[in-house]
């Protein structure tokens, strides 16, 4: 039954494979179990019920993935999201939650109908080799740069933006036995490597009490507090269409982004275009219209998935277990912070466990930009653009929303616009609004 549903052999994997690589999946983005319910409480939100909403719709969301699409991509609330819509919607707009949820679900509701035209999908298949590939590459820079600073390693430094951090503090010091771990193992090409580094890195924090043991079984919080209580009338305001506008707009281009990313890695991409990459867009739709319906923000594709395809995971049977898990931290609440909760340290958190995962994937990652045509610049230079600002504006959006201008720019002046595709042409434009008339 798992060959016909997730066609194994065809994809040269096995169960055990799949396994191994979602449990890696959801090692590496298990925080957001924990940080999603701190960010939405700062809005006046019910923290255990946003954890609820944040297990249930990342569960449901990365099934739906992996039925729909066969891939292995998980999907969870996404971070930078959910502070524009609690710092930015409710905090400085002083719009209510329950109103942010509903624009929030507006915009969740138009990508349903538009994934089901199609129109997402052109644009996945619209933009060009070189830029995919930039994609890629720009996003393994962007996710190990959030490793170094979860791990403690590059920390903010008011002269030089950043700076090394403290080499003696015990959680750095664990996330560098960490890499270190996670190089060795993957370096003699050991199955698993990467979730057995994490383990590894967990047990030797325990005695050292940097990760902290709060036992095993506690039962879950309520979900009636945020469940059903979107207000979907309240959003439908003049005044808030340039908010849900601007919600679709980073959830269209960091689901895009991070789709193109890891299915680059993983192989999926042929021919320059990505197999089902309509039902792939689908199962991100309904995930935040369903998120919202239940109490969180924007649910999307995660670049973390990217961990579990390092693992071997090749197909949605890996969601399979990705989403299980989601599900049993419900109930294993204690241990799942553990292993994906954060270490206190003046100034914020640090994720010394999971850190080291993030920062060798951004490694294995690297390898397309041998792939990019580097000796053409109208080529090269939108693809440049595209890697260094996703890291240097620590967004996936910023670097699209870049080198789409400059792709679509470079082309007109060489007199090559036809090889461009007009749904490129068209966002580009966008892009080019939305910097002029939404970031002032």
């Amino acid at each position: 039954m798992l060959q016909k549903l997730f066609k194994l052999r065809e994809n040269n994997t096995t169960l055990s494979q799949e396994a191994i690589g979602g449990i890696t999946t959801f090692m590496t983005m298990a925080y957001i179990i924990f940080v999603q319910p701190a960010v939405l409480s700062a809005a006046g939100m019910d923290f255990g019920a946003v954890m609820i909403a944040t297990c249930v719709s990342s569960a449901l969301a990365t099934f739906l993935m992996a039925f729909l699409a066969n891939y292995p991509i998980a999907l969870a609330p996404a971070m930078g999201h959910n502070f524009f819509f609690v710092y930015t919607i409710c905090l400085a707009m002083g719009v209510p939650w329950q109103t942010a949820l509903g624009a929030n679900f507006i915009s969740g509701a138009a990508f349903v109908i538009l994934s089901v035209f199609g129109l997402r999908e052109m644009l996945v298949n619209a933009i060009p080799d070189s830029l995919k590939q930039a994609i890629a590459v720009g996003i393994g820079l962007f996710i190990a740069l959030i490793g170094f600073q979860w791990a403690g390693i590059v920390v903010y430094n008011p002269g030089t933006v950043v700076g090394l951090g403290s080499l003696h503090s015990p959680p750095v010091l664990l996330a560098i036995f960490g890499i270190v771990v996670i190089t060795i193992l993957y370096t003699l090409r050991v199955k698993g490597a990467i979730v057995l580094g994490i383990v590894i890195t967990a047990l030797v924090g325990i005695p050292f009490g940097i990760v902290k043991y709060h036992g095993v079984i506690s039962a879950p919080p309520s979900p009636l507090p945020t469940l059903l209580k979107l207000d979907i009338g309240g959003a439908l305001t003049l005044s808030l269409l340039p908010t849900i506008f601007i919600l679709f707009f980073l959830d269209l281009f960091d689901t895009v982004g991070t789709l193109i990313g890891v299915s680059e890695q993983a192989g999926f991409v042929k021919e320059g275009k990505l197999p089902r990459a309509r039902s792939a867009l689908l199962s991100d739709a309904i995930g935040t219209v369903f998120g919202t319906i239940t109490g969180t923000s924007t649910v999307t594709s995660y670049i973390e998935s990217s961990t579990g395809v390092a693992s071997g995971a090749r197909t949605g049977l890996a969601n399979i277990f990705t989403g299980i898990l989601f599900l049993v931290a419900l109930l294993f609440y204690p241990l799942v912070k553990m292993i994906g909760g954060g270490v206190a340290i003046e100034g914020g958190f640090l994720y010394p466990v999971t850190a080291p995962a993030l920062i060798i994937v951004g490694t294995l990652m690297m390898s397309g930009v041998t792939k990019i045509k580097w000796h053409d610049f109208s080529e090269a230079i939108p693809a440049f653009l595209t890697i260094v600002i996703m890291p240097y504006a620590f967004s996936i959006t910023e670097g699209i929303a870049v080198g789409f201008i400059f792709y679509v720019l470079l082309k007109l002046v060489t007199g090559k616009i036809k090889e461009v595709h007009l749904i490129l042409i068209i966002f580009a434009i966008l892009f080019v609004l939305r910097y002029i008339f939404l970031m002032r």
